[in-house]
């Protein structure tokens, strides 16, 4: 929730006693909170595991010893995959306070060189958010070099990586399904029974009021999520312990693992076959991981050992207990478990509890798809704030109405919820299998821990999940095949998004604009130079794109003050505003063109808050006089088309500063205004809404005070930097067409020609992605041939 929530605090020598009540009060709230956005889904498990588990050639075995065996396997994998693995070692494993694949990805890509983003610099490992732990020089490994040197391996990890969150985007159409499916299956075990289709039309309904109120945010009913899941979880204790004392006590037994052999002796291949329904117990476990930013690791250790782990514990096993003296009411077990007079208000409960955990998976694979497009491997989104006070709520429309349908066509398609935990098991599997994976080379690269404990680590969990993922993968032709067919859809068009991207950036980085070529058109470039500001947009970190070349030869007029922007991704999970600018120069002082390199994590949002083109201004004007008083940012020093870079604070400007902003209102434009301001009002397009007029927006004014002491040249090029901002400032970027080369084969053109261009059509327009105003937007139309 807060930067100190996530980063662990150096500890002082004489502390006062009241820090850290206030540290465990903190702690306590956040617990509470984490029930209501983590654990829902994890909770809601109960309603479908032995329903599941006790399929097929199994209900013959489904005897005492049998069902004792069955808990005693939940139990343990219950404690040694969430509890164990998750909660004791993968929530030391943050990113800045930040958790998920995304997460150990990004570490990996810090700490060595995996990252496939072109356009990193040297500058983004300054950032203060990129360190991880103590500064420490250590040697590079033998291994890590060899990760290093191939691209192929590199390219790899990067597919594994999208191959998790492709899973966890398939979580996010079947948790919804399977969950409401469950819940309302409890109008079945009632006296007036509702029919099949009766059934699937209330859950889709359900689930469309589900997906129809995302645009909400959760943050609107997240103080009524966190009490429906405490109270489900209260009532599944309390329902577990009494079945467990009413009606079989010697299930406390079952804790023992011998119970799990005598399993596996008496069932055989059914027994492992059945492992595909133990495994939905630990459904939602990633959760933990995935949502670490929005609360500390303390409070989701907090909530889950002390609270929601006993909880299920007990459940699991009062159902057990139930299920040892009615072996034959395992289809609607838990519903059959419930005492009569608290079946109506368990089973109203258990429904809104399915509808917080659907919740929170969905709001997950938003968050998925935002740090996908970090990446470059996801076409551009519309993202959409829901939380002023939470950054990682988001709410992405397209991806929204694509699960539901999704969500609905699974559900009408199969109708029945073993089929869809079939699927849904192999999904929440695969992407603990991948988690483990890059987990074991978190300790080996980011905590520099020998070869010999990654290795136990991961030879100890990838054999556990190795046994669920090999009876989950046997349900493949019984509703496994979902989450593959699925994630081979979104791995195709990550996949050609990011290979489009990269060809695209690859030919901006071989088509620069020369040094000599620039140089030699003189300040001027040759052309008429207009008053204003111009704000050429590219992908390039360095370098003059060829747009601009390309503009000039149609249209020999360009602004007096140039400014090539390149907005990007870093490997970090969020860019404080002090370190986002970085500023730089191109070409000597008297040509007046700059470079700022806008820096966003993967977590960061691009936020519409009008007040860009101000500090970018101010942040230029920082780094002239920056220059000026500093040699090493002197431009005379370098001969490079960039210079040097400085990174300037985007923080107000106090009075000492040579360059005073003043704010101004402006109350929208007068009927009777004349032609020639109409076009003042036309190039400060920023400053006017360009669908309402009428919408008031703040302006800021810069004003030079009197300073006899500055340099001539600092003072007349802040000077034009002034005027050239109140005569308007336009954006320029290009329009770009990309077309395979002739003599391309024909898989690459098919990806080229018909992948890339159709998901470019039909994505959004790097104008409305970057919240370029319409009316100041200037499109160069540009054929790549890649």
């Amino acid at each position: 929730m807060e930067p100190e929530a996530a980063t662990p605090t150096p500890s002082r020598p004489r502390s006062p006693p009241q820090v850290s009540w206030v540290n465990l009060s903190r702690n306590l709230l956040l617990a509470y909170q984490s029930l209501g956005v983590v654990y829902g889904d994890l909770s809601t498990s109960p309603l479908y595991v032995y329903s599941s588990t006790f399929l097929g050639k199994l209900q013959n075995h489904n005897n005492e010893e049998v069902i004792f065996g069955a808990f005693s396997l939940i139990f343990w994998t219950l404690t040694l995959i969430p509890l164990l693995k998750y909660v004791f070692i993968l929530l030391s494993a943050d990113d800045n306070g930040e958790g998920g694949t995304f997460a150990l990805y990004s570490l990996l890509c810090r700490h060595a060189k995996f990252s496939l983003l072109p356009n990193q610099q040297a500058a983004d490992e300054e950032l203060s958010s990129y360190k991880y732990g103590p500064s420490q020089v250590v040697a590079s490994s033998p291994l890590k070099r060899f990760l290093e040197k191939h691209k192929r391996l590199r390219t790899a990890l990067l597919v594994v990586v999208l191959l998790g969150a492709s899973m966890v985007i398939g979580d996010g159409v079947l948790t919804p399904a399977i969950s409401v499916l469950s819940s309302v299956s409890g109008l079945q075990v009632t006296e007036e029974k509702l029919t099949d289709a009766e059934l699937l039309l209330l859950a889709c309904v359900i689930l469309v009021g589900l997906f129809a109120l995302q645009h909400c945010g959760t943050h609107r009913v997240a103080f009524l999520f966190a009490p429906i899941v405490i109270i489900w979880l209260i009532s599944i204790f309390s329902i577990g312990l009494y079945n467990t004392i009413y009606w079989n006590p010697a299930i406390v037994r079952a804790l023992s693992p011998y119970y799990i052999i005598k399993f596996f002796n008496e069932t055989g291949k059914d027994g492992w076959m059945s492992l595909g329904g133990i495994l939905l117990s630990i459904t939602g476990t990633e959760a933990m991981f995935a949502d670490l930013g929005h609360f500390t690791a303390l409070s989701i250790r907090m909530a889950f050992a002390v609270f929601v782990y006993p909880c299920l514990v007990v459940q699991y096993m009062g159902q057990a207990a139930f299920l040892s003296k009615h072996p034959n009411s395992v289809r609607y077990s838990f519903y059959n478990s419930i005492p009569d007079p608290v079946f109506w208000p368990i089973f109203v409960v258990a429904t809104l509890a399915s509808i917080v955990g659907s919740q929170a998976v969905i709001t997950a694979t938003f968050s998925i798809i935002k740090q996908c497009h970090a990446l470059g491997c996801f076409p551009r989104v519309k993202v959409v704030h829901t939380s002023k006070h939470i950054c990682g709520q988001i709410y992405i429309p397209e991806i929204n109405w694509i699960l539901m349908i999704l969500t609905l066509a699974i559900t009408i398609g199969f109708q029945d919820t073993t089929l869809i935990g079939n699927a849904y098991g192999l999904a929440c599997m695969m992407v603990m299998f991948v988690t483990t994976f890059l987990m074991a080379l978190v300790i080996m690269f980011v905590w520099q821990k020998s070869v010999v404990v990654a290795a136990v680590f991961l030879v100890f969990f990838w054999f556990i999940e190795g046994v669920y993922l090999s009876a989950a993968l046997i349900k493949v032709p019984q509703g496994g095949w979902v989450p593959f067919v699925l994630s081979f859809i979104f791995m195709i068009v990550m996949y050609i998004w990011h290979y489009g991207t990269r060809k695209k950036y690859s030919y901006d980085l071989h088509n620069k604009v020369s040094l000599k070529w620039l140089i030699g058109l003189g300040p001027s470039l040759g052309i008429v130079r207009v008053p204003g500001i111009g704000l050429i947009y590219s992908e390039l970190a360095t370098g003059v794109p060829a747009i601009f070349s390309h503009f000039v030869t149609n249209l020999p007029a360009f602004h007096n003050v140039l400014v090539f922007v390149c907005v990007k991704s870093v490997p970090v999970p969020s860019v404080s505003p002090e370190e986002r600018f970085l500023i730089g120069r191109i070409c000597p002082r008297p040509y007046r063109m700059y470079r700022c390199i806008v820096r966003y994590g993967y977590k960061d949002i691009q936020r519409d808050d009008g007040d860009f083109e101000n500090q970018l201004i101010q942040s230029i004007a920082e780094f002239i006089q920056m220059e000026a008083v500093e040699p090493q940012f002197s431009s005379s020093e370098s001969s490079s088309l960039d210079g040097r870079m400085a990174v300037i604070s985007t923080r107000t400007v106090h009075s000492s500063s040579s360059l005073i902003a003043t704010e101004q209102e402006d109350f929208g434009v007068s009927d009777s205004i004349q032609s020639s301001k109409s076009l003042t009002l036309r190039s400060l397009g920023s400053v006017y809404d360009d669908e309402n007029p009428q919408i008031r927006r703040r302006r800021v004014r810069f004003q030079l005070p009197a300073n006899p002491g500055m340099d001539h040249a600092v003072r007349e090029e802040l000077m034009d930097l002034i005027q050239a901002k109140e005569a308007g400032v336009a954006y320029i970027m290009g329009h770009s067409y990309v077309k395979a080369r002739k003599s391309s084969s024909f898989l690459k053109k098919l990806v080229i020609d018909m992948g890339y261009s159709f998901l470019r059509k039909n994505c959004r327009g790097p104008s409305v992605a970057l919240n370029i105003p319409h009316i100041s937007l200037i499109e160069v139309g540009m054929i790549y041939y890649v």
